[in-house]
């Protein structure tokens, strides 16, 4: 059906005004097959805010450039893939989720050419790049509102959602999500909640599920749907390896109660996913907070973030056993296309680690084991790796500093990066951590290793599963290859029964056991578990 829709409307497509300033062109399918190594996308990933990891022209600004120096750490690490947060031109200059062009690399961050650059230069080491595709919504400087706004009889207005009288009811998140444009709701400086309500009747009401500055485009109108399709080719034409679709359950909103997760929201997710996917070896992640396991689902988008269960993640590692418990359950009834995490960019998902565990290292390895060695794509948070530490500040900022590359900084030759560096670079950074054995850097590096270099941690199955007290012990099983891992959450030793032939993975110098081990405070013990 939604097939149809846009092959009746492409006519209008192409027949809309140049006036908007915005490239509508369709973009025919071009796929190729991928370069990377199979199965890359089960591989570890790491979430990177470009405008925080490297500034490579010294204006203070992370960029793609800078990113492409960083690639041979990356390689190192031991990443499969990396998903950028917004990298198209946007009105907010920061965050990048108020895109104003779909299908142009934010200036700040460079050019198209540095774009495939980035992408050449990935895939020499075996690295996918995802993008993040802010489908739902556009900035309120996108040209087609733009155009929208200053004549009501024009196509572009169909694009986005307007209601001269949307009525009561309506609350998402604590606000009312119309807003009158007459009144340039979008130069607002308070809480979005505080804006003056609308006026019944006025002709220019537009819905923004995230704010008046970010006004949602009108998912039924199939030249919508057609637009979002060319752009998403445009990237994939140009070798990009997936995407990260963001707010996916609010593509479609039926009135103030169903606004939320609705059907023709779910049937045009599940129509992205087979079009990105008919790219050979591409990857797709959805946010989804709602119901993130259903979009997990191959039906529905075939990846999803397992939202809460980053948690039960840090419960745990704090020592919390109905967490260990909660934790284990989850697991074992989740699907592996689950993209797994400890916090990501927004706030609501927790402080940077090392806050959250109040720089607690033993703690903090128990955290990344918890979900590293597990089923799911897990995805590193930029500078999780190192124990990089928020900084002070308003918002989601206290998680997009700059990353921490020497104990000066190293982001950036500028004397003002665009936020603040954080306080524990001294120790916390990755010149310093790479040359320290001992350091997370490493252990993070280990964990990876093992995980790649193993099918039952990369693609296996999760069994045989126990939880007593503060441990947690598991299998992973993948043909005839079976691991066992024990994390003991707790302050003191604790013994586990261990299968005849067990031969220690992790670590490296443990002694080969008999039938039962035993797992230190705060530890962590991997076995290979070989056949008779």
């Amino acid at each position: 059906m939604i097939k149809h829709l846009i092959c009746t409307a492409i006519a209008t497509a192409l027949a809309l005004p140049a006036a908007a300033q915005v490239d509508t062109r369709p973009v025919p399918a071009q796929p190729q097959a991928s370069t990377l190594p199979a199965n890359w996308q089960h591989g570890v990933f790491m979430e990177v805010f470009v405008r925080g990891y490297q500034d490579s022209n010294g204006d203070g600004i992370g960029d793609l450039r800078g990113l492409t120096q960083r690639l041979d750490y990356l390689k190192k690490l031991g990443v499969s893939g990396l998903w950028l947060m917004p990298i198209t031109a946007s009105s907010d200059h920061d965050h990048g989720y108020a895109t104003s062009d779909y299908r142009n690399i934010e200036p700040q961050y460079g050019t198209l050419a540095d774009f495939d650059e980035l992408i050449r230069e990935a895939h020499k080491r075996g690295i996918g790049i995802v993008m993040d595709y802010v489908i739902n919504h556009a900035s309120w400087q996108f040209p087609p509102f733009q155009e929208a706004l200053k004549d009501r009889a024009s196509p572009w207005r169909d694009w986005f959602v307007w209601n001269t009288n949307p009525g009561p009811g309506w609350d998402i998140w604590g606000k009312y999500p119309w807003y009158d444009a007459a009144t340039k709701p979008w130069t607002w400086t308070g809480e979005w909640k505080d804006l003056p309500a609308v006026q019944p009747g006025s002709p220019d009401i537009f819905f923004g599920t995230f704010g008046p500055h970010m006004p949602d485009f009108n998912m039924r109108n199939p030249v919508v749907v057609q637009y979002h399709e060319d752009s998403m080719r445009f990237w994939l034409n140009r070798g990009l390896d997936g995407y990260r679709l963001d707010a996916v359950p609010h593509l479609i909103e039926n009135n103030a109660k169903d606004w939320n997760d609705q059907p023709e929201s779910r049937a045009l997710t599940k129509h992205f996913q087979d079009l990105i996917k008919s790219y050979p070896g591409r990857y797709v992640v959805c946010e989804a907070t709602a119901e993130p396991i259903a979009y997990g689902n191959p039906d529905l988008c075939g990846g999803a973030f397992a939202f809460n269960q980053n948690y039960e993640i840090i419960k745990a590692a704090k020592g919390d056993a109905a967490a260990v418990q909660k934790m284990a359950d989850y697991y074992r009834a989740m699907s592996p296309t689950m993209a797994t995490f400890l916090h990501n960019h927004d706030i609501f998902t927790g402080q940077r680690v090392w806050d959250q565990l109040h720089g607690d290292e033993a703690r903090y390895r128990l955290a990344a084991a918890s979900y590293l060695l597990l089923p799911g794509t897990p995805f590193v948070y930029y500078g999780e790796e190192i124990g990089q530490a928020g900084i002070d500040g308003k918002g989601d900022d206290p998680l997009r500093s700059p990353m921490s590359w020497t104990s000066a900084g190293g982001f950036t030759t500028n004397t003002q990066p665009f936020r603040l560096l954080a306080l524990n670079r001294s120790a916390h950074n990755a010149e310093s951590q790479q040359r320290d054995a001992g350091s997370l850097f490493n252990f993070y590096r280990e964990l990876i290793a093992m995980r790649r270099a193993s099918d039952a941690l990369t693609l296996g199955r999760y069994e045989a599963d126990k939880v007593e007290g503060l441990v947690w012990s598991f299998q992973r099983v993948q043909g005839k290859e079976r691991v066992l891992v024990a994390i003991n959450y707790g302050d003191t030793p604790a013994a586990i029964e261990l299968p005849a032939r067990a031969r220690p993975l992790y670590p490296k110098a443990a002694a080969a056991p008999r039938t039962r081990a035993t797992v230190p405070p705060l530890s962590l013990r991997v076995y290979r578990l070989e056949a008779p």
